[in-house]
């Protein structure tokens, strides 16, 4: 997941959240707007992740087989 800056220029944005959840994020004084923030980086990062492993399936499919046909390559110098 990536860091966000603190001083990054920031976008306004209208949301729709739960009244009982703001209620209480803010009587404990979360700062919700970076909460929103650190959420949508988290969501951001997994579907990345996600397409990542979508768009790389074939080549681990075929990763897997060779070694699952021939072993590990130069499995004899690891020192582990």
């Amino acid at each position: 997941m990536r860091k966000i800056a603190a001083n990054a220029v920031r976008q306004p944005a209208n949301l729709s959240i739960d009244s009982q959840l703001m209620k209480e994020a803010k009587g404990l004084n979360v700062n919700v707007s970076r909460a929103a923030e650190a959420g949508i980086a988290e969501a951001e990062a997994a579907e990345k992740t996600r397409l990542w492993k979508l768009e790389n399936r074939a080549t681990m499919d075929a990763w897997n087989e060779y070694v699952d046909t021939y072993g590990v390559p130069l499995k004899e110098h690891r020192q582990f």
